[in-house]
């Protein structure tokens, strides 16, 4: 949550001019100030709102901390030197952590942070590598870079049917920070989790060019004989509307899952694609453990 203290007063004035550059239209006026200050932190578009009406009912951008129980900081450069400190010795401290510690105002340290140009980034989560991992990755990288090198609309030209599959349980993706119910007392709402009874759906899809294909559900326990199947008789259907260029010359691309790499799976592969497929086993070595080099990890 970005409190107004976050915000120096020329950030406040600023996002206050891209509301009225907007006529008032709050979230325009968030799209508007994070083009024109990328590198600044975005507030959501309700904190526009929050800063026109409080300038118009008190002048001010932000309240008195006047009477608050927070100690007036007077800016030394001891005290900017240990708020640097406290950050070196633990970058993922949090500013209201820093504050307290030092018993100051939480927009304090922010001020001092954001002077030495430091703002806060979140963690990503990434696929775990073993050591053996990053030479294969490293060897497809550069091998697709030689491709565009040698051919600039190799991506558009030849284009890569991308896949992968997932699966999804019955018990989903629930984050209790970002899930509430709104209500005049607490419902002690739930979310059932954990069940005896399990079961999951196991959801193919594909990116080429710029068509989304699928997705199609696959069997829950997925093996070779299937997986030739749904190349055989279903993927020509869910290619349909793919432009017959596009089909006659793209490539295709799966991980290393054990139904992929069955015999009778690369041995149609082969049949149908000649080299221009990426697989285990393929023509072209697809690394292991590395969703994240494909399209759909970051577009789905």
């Amino acid at each position: 949550l970005l409190l107004m203290e976050n915000f120096t007063n020329q950030e406040l004035a600023d996002m206050h001019l891209a509301y009225g550059a907007t006529s008032c239209n709050a979230r325009a006026a968030a799209r508007l100030y994070q083009e024109r200050y990328p590198e600044r932190q975005h507030p959501g578009y309700k904190k526009f709102i929050a800063i026109h009406r409080r300038l118009s009912e008190t002048g001010m951008f932000k309240t008195n901390m006047h009477d608050t129980g927070v100690a007036q900081t007077v800016r030394t450069v001891e005290f900017e030197e240990e708020v640097l400190q406290r950050v070196a010795e633990e970058p993922s401290s949090s500013t209201r952590h820093i504050a307290k510690a030092m018993n100051t105002s939480n927009a304090s340290v922010w001020r001092v942070l954001h002077e030495q140009q430091l703002y806060p980034y979140h963690f990503q989560k990434v696929q775990g590598l073993t050591a053996a991992d990053y030479h294969p990755r490293v060897q497809f990288c550069q091998w697709l870079l030689h491709q565009i090198a040698a051919q600039p609309n190799f991506l558009r030209f030849y284009a890569v049917l991308w896949t992968d599959e997932a699966s999804f349980t019955r018990d989903g993706i629930f984050n209790s920070g970002n899930s509430h119910v709104w209500d005049e007392e607490n419902p002690h709402a739930i979310f059932p989790t954990k069940h005896q009874q399990r079961w999951s759906v196991n959801v193919w899809a594909g990116i080429v060019d710029d068509y989304l294909i699928g997705p199609y559900l696959l069997p829950e326990r997925l093996t070779g004989p299937i997986y030739r199947r749904f190349l055989e008789e279903v993927l020509p259907e869910l290619l349909e509307n793919v432009p017959i260029n596009v089909r006659q010359q793209m490539w295709f691309q799966h991980d290393g899952a054990p139904a992929h790499f069955a015999v009778q799976v690369r041995e149609d592969l082969a049949q149908r694609f000649g080299h221009r497929w990426i697989a285990r086993g393929g023509a072209i070595s697809w690394p292991p453990r590395s969703p994240d080099l494909t399209p759909l990890d970051f577009f789905l």
